[in-house]
């Protein structure tokens, strides 16, 4: 069973390359991988899990920062070692503004409205921090250059 979850076969298309290197780096050639496939589908299986477990891995231990947008909530995260850090952005119902729209988030941090609130929090992670982020990437957040965090936090209260 995987620590994350399987490539899709699409994934597993893009990744071809990568996945010929990791079987020749364990030793498996294309011969064997074949034959493999054929007649012992279960530990052809397990080699996919496996790999599926190093690429989600090797992503997860590079993100920096999150994003998860809705309509009226913004939440943006800094992924660092030990801790998360949260720095949000919620309107009021009435507020004409859509966050998951990337004009309205513009005009919204360049003329907030009188029912935006922008929070902060962070809490350290309850699982291994690449679980956890790998988990949130699944709720749907992305994975993100960090540039709207850190506008963010210029508008935290002093």
């Amino acid at each position: 069973m995987p620590k994350y979850r399987l490539l899709t076969l699409e994934e597993l298309k893009a990744l071809e390359k990568e996945f010929i290197d990791y079987l020749i780096l364990n030793s498996i050639a294309a011969d064997d991988w074949e034959k493999l496939k054929k007649e012992d589908i279960d530990s052809a299986n397990h080699i996919i899990d496996l790999f599926s477990d190093v690429v989600f891995e090797s992503i997860m231990r590079k993100v920096d920062y999150l994003e998860y947008r809705e309509e009226k909530n913004l939440k943006t995260f800094q992924c660092l070692p030990e801790k998360i850090v949260l720095v949000g952005m919620m309107a009021g119902p009435e507020a004409d503004v859509d966050f998951t729209d990337p004009v309205s988030l513009l005009n919204a941090t360049l003329n907030p409205p009188d029912s935006l609130k922008v929070y902060t929090s962070e809490k350290a992670y309850t699982k291994q921090r690449e679980i956890e982020l790998f988990e949130m990437t699944e709720a749907g957040c992305s994975i993100t250059d960090g540039k709207l965090f850190k506008t963010l936090c210029l508008s935290l209260p002093k």
